[in-house]
């Protein structure tokens, strides 16, 4: 059987070839699976992967996890349309002035004195609705455990106003022209002259 120069060339580029179809053979045979296992992970963190930084790593579970505030920012009060000193000092006292028209005339700090001297503070509030509530402190036992407590009652009838406090003792009062209320104090059984006079 003869060839020609042709087949020779053929049998030449085969023989040159085989290990190369070999390994071809050989690669596609092999376990994909593995292949892509054996291959390192790609970075958790692509921002760390670009920069070349480390990238972040999760703390491991039940480690604790310090939290750094963010540090406090100061309060900046709108600009606009905001109030000069006086004239927020004015609409403060016309506040003040409006919620006073709403309270009643025994809304306030008063004290009870006879001719001797100071006896009781009263702290009184008087919504205008002809409830009165209030509460009591003896002056002459400052400090004393028992020397202060609520008012039991305040009766308005016309000019007059009865104060019962601390149980027993009543003083009733009529209105004066100054503004004073001036009356008698049934203090345990005694009676003496005294008057009540708003605290400035």
């Amino acid at each position: 059987m003869r060839f020609g120069a042709g087949s020779l060339v053929l049998a030449l580029v085969l023989a040159a070839g085989a290990p190369a179809l070999a390994q071809a053979v050989t690669a596609q045979t092999a376990d994909p699976i593995g292949a892509l296992l054996a291959q390192p992970p790609p970075p958790a963190d692509e921002e760390a992967a670009e920069t070349g930084a480390p990238p972040v790593q999760a703390p491991p579970a039940g480690a604790p996890v310090t939290v750094t505030p963010e540090a406090p920012r100061p309060y900046i009060p709108p600009q606009e349309g905001a109030l000069s000193g006086v004239a927020y000092d004015s609409r403060i006292r016309a506040s003040m002035v409006s919620a006073q028209g709403f309270q009643g005339p025994l809304d306030g700090g008063w004290t009870l004195m006879s001719p001797e001297g100071p006896l009781y503070a009263f702290q009184l509030v008087d919504r205008g609705t002809g409830a009165v509530e209030g509460a009591w402190r003896d002056l002459r036992r400052p400090g004393a455990l028992n020397a202060s407590g609520f008012v039991d009652m305040v009766e308005q009838l016309g000019g007059e106003v009865v104060l019962r406090f601390d149980g027993s003792r009543v003083a009733t009062l009529h209105a004066g022209g100054d503004g004073r209320w001036s009356g008698e104090l049934d203090e345990a059984g005694g009676r003496r002259a005294v008057s009540l006079a708003r605290n400035p």
